[in-house]
């Protein structure tokens, strides 16, 4: 069944490491038939949320800006990655604000069994060591209905640009999970 695949890359950097996971698992996707649209968040203009509920009364953000564009794609999505490079054992700064700007969608009704997928990388070598990132990930799980979650994808050992592209393994993980979509 073709499915429609939304891809969140939080990269600062085009061809990072998180963000070449993310293309890992478009080809994968793309391959098996699936609808695939990848969106760099450092390619956007997506401010912090203000935390004035607004959104709680009316059901859109107050702010205009390219979030807006991106609420429905979410909304639509059968599938959701989440990429995000791992700084100080922790989800990048960009990918945070983007979860806190889904606010609007909040309860988030009609997510029931979307599935979602982590993919982070760092230059830390242990998986364990990158539970933090993946407990702020699981925060936000917390808050959907029913959702349907893969498993992490860690790209670890990976320091400078271009270091996850000597890792084969973690970048067939990545186009295999996209087949498996």
């Amino acid at each position: 069944m073709k499915k429609k695949v939304l891809i969140i890359s939080s990269s600062a950097r085009k061809g990072g490491n998180s963000d070449t996971l993310c293309d890992a698992y478009a080809e994968g996707a793309r391959g098996a038939g699936h609808e695939v649209e990848k969106v760099r968040l450092a390619q956007l203009r997506i401010e912090p949320c203000l935390g004035c509920y607004v959104c709680e009364r009316t059901g859109r953000c107050a702010q205009q800006d390219d979030m807006a564009a991106l609420l429905p794609k979410l909304r639509e999505a059968d599938v959701v990655v989440l990429a995000s490079p791992v700084y100080f054992y922790t989800l990048c700064g960009r990918l945070k604000n983007f979860i806190d700007r889904t606010l609007p969608l909040y309860p988030y009704e009609g997510f029931a069994g979307k599935k979602w997928q982590l993919i982070i990388s760092a230059a830390e070598d242990e998986k364990e060591n990158m539970q933090h990132a993946v407990g702020d990930f699981m925060g936000f799980m917390e808050c959907m209905e029913e959702p349907v979650i893969a498993e992490p994808i860690y790209g670890i050992g990976a320091w400078q640009m271009g270091d996850i592209k000597n890792k084969a393994e973690v970048i067939q993980q990545a186009r295999a999970a996209g087949t498996y979509a």
